[in-house]
């Protein structure tokens, strides 16, 4: 089911974080863009040379993630090309973006198998993100519940 909310918005599930999550920035190319941004890249050559995506798909998810906020744009000097950055919210998904990448460093290679790391400004490797309880217990999604919202209220 699908629920439109404001001119063009459909959410997956209007109630759950993650869906809204997903429906904005979920598909391949789009956190990819994020991420290259994270990384430095500003102008859609540079987006388009680093990943590899057809210009019509690039512009497709550049102009979304204009939309929904998570990059903004300007012109860039002589007026001929935008330069794109992130927005704080677009900037806010740096966690999630280590998430997946100490997923996939955990899940997505084989243990001799050749990866890029994040490292810190010392050069050394990110900590391990872990989600934690208030009072700094692991959380789990087994000692974990989600609360739900009553769709009336």
């Amino acid at each position: 089911m699908t629920t439109t909310l404001g001119s063009d918005r459909q959410w997956t599930d209007p109630f759950c974080p993650v869906a809204r999550t997903v429906d904005l920035v979920g598909d391949r190319w789009s956190l990819l863009i994020v991420r290259d941004a994270m990384d430095g890249a500003t102008t859609f050559t540079e987006f388009q040379q680093r990943l590899g995506i057809a210009k019509n798909i690039l512009t497709d998810r550049l102009r979304k993630l204009v939309e929904h906020g998570i990059l903004t744009t300007s012109t860039a000097p002589g007026g001929k090309r935008h330069s794109y950055e992130l927005t704080p919210a677009g900037a806010d998904l740096f966690t999630a973006i280590v998430a997946l990448r100490q997923w996939g460093e955990r899940h997505a290679f084989t243990g001799d198998e050749p990866h890029s790391t994040l490292v810190d400004g010392d050069g050394k490797p990110v900590a391990q993100l872990r989600a934690e309880t208030r009072a700094g217990k692991h959380a789990t999604a087994a000692t974990t519940r989600v609360h739900k919202v009553d769709e009336a209220e």
